[in-house]
């Protein structure tokens, strides 16, 4: 059976993770709290981020910066600026 949850990011009822994205409370929040619609979206936001930033998950820097953009856009319930470099491909 599907786990369901009230989708803070897609303010509706969607299908759940299956499991918390990573460990202790804001993995568990995420689990509660965002659908799998939500998250896959973020991870592609995360990708453009790292992309056009030239990011490194190394960087204890860019992990925060990755961590508090992920709480933006999953919890702050409007959608985040694209970097000023970023040109879609149509």
């Amino acid at each position: 059976m599907t786990r369901m949850v009230n989708c803070v990011k897609m303010e509706q009822e969607l299908e759940g993770l299956d499991f918390p994205p990573f460990p202790g409370d804001l993995g568990q929040k995420i689990y509660e709290n965002v659908s799998k619609e939500a998250w896959k979206q973020w991870l592609a936001q995360q990708t453009i981020l790292i992309n056009e930033y030239r990011l490194s998950s190394l960087d204890p820097k860019a992990q925060n910066f990755l961590k508090e953009e992920m709480q933006k856009f999953l919890f702050g319930g409007e959608d985040l600026e694209m970097p000023e470099e970023f040109q879609a491909i149509d």
